[in-house]
């Protein structure tokens, strides 16, 4: 029988234990996303959904992130080609919907940095759990461009309006701890046991009733299908932002280890919309 995820190189795809499907991000650089596991992000939620082996699905990171985010070559990318901004605007959306849509729970166990295209996974699974020192963080105000992706549909429904801006605006770095203090992840547990956490639950909800689960998760979606023109507007405005001149020095601020002069670039005065 065919594997269906062969043609998904970028991910390390595993089954630790009867219908758990797990789903590790495996690359240099603190497991940064490069293009193509962009991509394959994105594309992995319909496969998944049609696995009739799969009743619940765990995604971590290898080594000592969850993720880091977007590699800087793939952001220069965007900043420099109309047509990359399209195709990683339509990753980004159907990587979103992919994980709503997808008909089977979806766990998520964070350690380290979270950041970028692991960050949405993280925060839009079904359950989250993350460890203590987990250093979950919103970077697209700081890169230069605005707060889509995820961000949008969905912290303003698990911690509310006001820690939503306050962190998104701010890009304040979160710990595991203070992320479940305001409901932003599901469960805080020691570093060490993250990944055991989330193969427990992964393991718990794989061998529980597979139409309650899915019909359960399936209605308490609809909040965030609400908050869908929320999160069609965030990210076009993202993505409008790859081409502008801020993002240019946000790119060269993170490069070069320091903090970025907007002001400098001609950001003193939003552009009216």
């Amino acid at each position: 029988m065919t594997d269906p995820y062969a043609p998904f190189t970028s991910l390390t795809v595993e089954r630790p234990a009867p219908g758990v499907l797990r789903i590790v991000l495996d690359a240099p650089n603190l497991n940064a996303v490069d293009p193509r596991m962009h991509g394959e992000l994105a594309d992995v939620w319909p496969v998944v959904d049609r696995d009739e082996q799969t009743r619940a699905v765990l995604v971590q990171g290898a080594g000592k992130a969850f993720s880091a985010g977007g590699t800087f070559d793939s952001i220069e990318a965007m900043t420099e080609d109309y047509a990359v901004r399209a195709r990683v605007m339509r990753e980004a959306r159907d990587m979103v919907y992919g994980v709503i849509n997808c008909s089977k729970p979806v766990v998520s166990a964070i350690h380290g940095p979270a950041v970028g295209a692991g960050l949405v996974i993280g925060m839009l699974a079904d359950i989250s759990i993350a460890g203590r020192r987990a250093k979950i963080v919103d970077g697209h105000t700081r890169l230069g461009v605005a707060a889509g992706d995820h961000a949008a549909i969905c912290w303003p429904l698990l911690c509310g309006m006001a820690k939503a801006k306050y962190y998104l605006l701010t890009c304040e770095a979160l710990t595991g701890e203070e992320a479940e203090r305001i409901g932003l992840v599901s469960k805080c547990v020691d570093d060490e046991e993250v990944h055991a956490e989330g193969l427990r639950v992964a393991t718990l909800l794989a061998a529980g009733p597979a139409s309650a689960l899915s019909w359960t998760k399936r209605s308490l979606n609809h909040w965030y299908r609400t908050a869908q023109p929320i999160f069609e507007a965030s990210l076009g405005l993202e993505f409008l932002g790859f081409g502008g001149h801020e993002v240019v020095e946000g790119l060269a601020a993170h490069r070069e280890k320091r903090a970025p002069d907007f002001e400098g670039v001609g950001g003193k005065h939003p552009i009216e919309l």
